[in-house]
């Protein structure tokens, strides 16, 4: 077991090595540099000196090899540099974004884990066909729906139609509202279809019929049963979906004016902010390693066979 868990660590740090190398290389690719594309303007009133200066204190005069293992030593001690756009400590940004931004994911997972547990269970009762083919179709619906065109909906409908929540000015829970549901609702249809295949499988199962001619009731046979077997593959996508919120959280953020980490992307990617961006970057490759480490740490809570076989 040591050595499994040893084993993904390292994967966990090849990973994120290769992420922000490629990531570097890609931002350096870019034409220019990102005190040119920010200072270079004669709106500014700078000389050619003065920029050789700007670009001498962010080092992007230097040669490509030499900032990437001085930027890759920065980045081992937590320095992620400077914003090349406010001046300000990125470290600093981040850390004012990133709560925001943890919070709503968080709550949008949270939601999404409710939905797709309601949505499955639903959809697989052994009754009421119309009802449940209903719901198995609303996994595909959801997926299909854009993240900011359910946001607009949602403040069209819920804000500016019924009034129940205002678009500015919300506190701290209702402005989590419409931006969790936006963001909750593909991660559902994820998560819920590969429950609801999971949960047929687990029914076909000798182990369930066995439980059912037992006299075992439909919801333990579910919940102590069919259920448990059909967790694996539903948490292998629920760590892979959890990954991605951060991505989705830039088009939500974005939508309904919050304040955090896909604000301070789309703000970086317009100035042209090389520091921020290789740091977002790199911020979102740990957390989507971290998640998935632990959820593979989880397979064998959730599966015995898995513990006597570690």
């Amino acid at each position: 077991m040591t050595n499994r868990i040893l084993g993904r660590i390292i994967q966990a740090l090849v990973v994120l090595w290769a992420t922000f190398t490629l990531a570097f290389l890609l931002l350096a690719a870019l034409p220019g540099d990102a005190v040119g594309a920010r200072f270079d303007n004669p709106a500014l009133g700078l000389s050619p000196e003065q920029i050789t200066e700007l670009r001498q204190t962010y080092g992007t005069d230097r040669p490509l090899l030499v900032r990437y293992f001085d930027v890759l030593g920065n980045f081992l001690t937590g320095d992620f540099g400077n914003s090349v756009n406010s001046g300000a400590k990125v470290t600093t940004l981040i850390a004012k974004a990133l709560p925001g931004t943890i919070q709503l994911a968080v709550a949008a997972f949270l939601l999404a884990i409710v939905l797709a547990l309601a949505l499955a269970a639903v959809a697989t009762l052994p009754k009421a066909a119309p009802l449940r083919d209903f719901f198995r179709g609303l996994p595909p619906i959801f997926s299909a729906l854009p993240t900011f065109l359910v946001g607009i909906v949602l403040i069209q409908l819920v804000s500016f139609q019924l009034r129940w929540v205002p678009v500015v000015n919300t506190g701290t829970w209702q402005g989590l509202i419409m931006p969790a549901i936006a963001l909750a609702l593909p991660i559902t249809a994820q998560i819920s279809q590969v429950l609801i295949r999971g949960i047929d499988d687990a029914a076909t199962q000798p182990f369930a019929r066995v439980a059912q001619a037992r006299g075992g009731s439909r919801f333990d046979i579910l919940i102590h049963h069919t259920l448990r077997n059909a967790l694996l593959p539903a948490l292998t996508i629920a760590g892979v979906v959890f990954g991605e919120l951060i991505g989705g959280a830039v088009v939500t953020e974005t939508v309904f004016g919050r304040a955090g980490i896909g604000q301070l992307t789309v703000a970086a990617v317009g100035n042209r902010d090389t520091p921020v961006m290789l740091a977002i970057v790199v911020i979102a490759a740990a957390v989507y390693v971290l998640i998935n480490l632990i959820v593979d740490l989880l397979y064998p809570v959730v599966d015995a066979r898995l513990r006597r076989n570690a």
